[in-house]
């Protein structure tokens, strides 16, 4: 049984909307390239960075009373500034 989606395909197969494509070796290195890539951007880096050691023992304490490593914090902290969460006055 196909719900409507798989419906819709199969119509759409029906109706000749589907084209092959000449260059299907090309399209599947360039697709596969691109997976590969995207793959490596999700990937975790390690990094070395210096603070201050009160900062480091504040952070530490505030991971702790919410149960989580304080890297993950670190982490979710960096990330939620990259996508705009926060801003740094310097």
């Amino acid at each position: 049984m196909l719900d409507n989606y798989e419906k819709e395909i199969e119509a759409s197969i029906a109706r000749d909307e589907w084209k092959p494509v000449d260059n299907v070796g090309e399209m599947k290195k360039m697709w596969q390239e691109a997976a590969n890539r995207h793959n490596e951007l999700n990937k975790s880096k390690k990094v070395t960075l210096r603070i201050k050691q009160v900062d480091l023992i504040k952070l530490k304490a505030k991971a702790k009373r919410t149960s989580i490593p304080y890297q993950t914090l670190l982490g979710a902290l960096i990330r939620d500034f990259v996508e705009g969460e926060y801003s740094v006055k310097i």
